[in-house]
């Protein structure tokens, strides 16, 4: 018999539609489904402010992501919008501090020095997790490219 570790949480963290607190049990599992694709909102949210994407009809972003794009390809298009939700998704399968130091490092063009000012922490500390998550990206992108070629057969 396999026993999961419950954790509690709590509902309106979650959903915007919740107005009062709701806490609820559930597994470890579900909680960190929960918790990454929150991260992943919150990325994608500072994304939209940070190239300033507005869109006509308040959906997300799609229409302003073609117009900004030079190709007038559509499968250009939608292949480029889906790299960037591979990279987030990647991204937000990261341990909290890594995806924060790679999307500091590589997303908004902080350097390591500004990094480790921002944090408080030795400038090696902050490579080696920069690599780490690196490499861990690695990884995530080449399992899904060989699942995505064994799907294809």
């Amino acid at each position: 018999m396999t026993t999961t570790n419950i954790t509690v949480i709590n509902l309106r963290n979650f959903y915007s539609w919740y107005d009062n607190d709701e806490f609820v049990e559930v597994s470890e599992e579900v909680a960190a489904e929960l918790f990454a694709d929150k991260r992943y909102n919150k990325t994608h949210e500072r994304t939209l402010r940070r190239h300033k994407v507005l869109s006509l009809d308040v959906s997300d972003g799609t229409e302003a992501e073609a117009v900004a794009c030079n190709s007038g390809n559509p499968e250009a298009i939608f292949e480029k919008m889906e790299r960037c939700c591979r990279l987030c998704q990647a991204l937000n399968s990261l341990p909290e501090i890594q995806g924060r130091r790679i999307e500091a490092r590589y997303l908004h063009g902080k350097s390591i020095k500004e990094i480790v000012r921002a944090e408080g922490v030795s400038e090696s500390a902050i490579k080696a997790s920069i690599e780490r998550g690196l490499r861990e990206m690695r990884k995530i992108f080449s399992r899904n490219f060989q699942n995505c070629v064994a799907k294809c057969q």
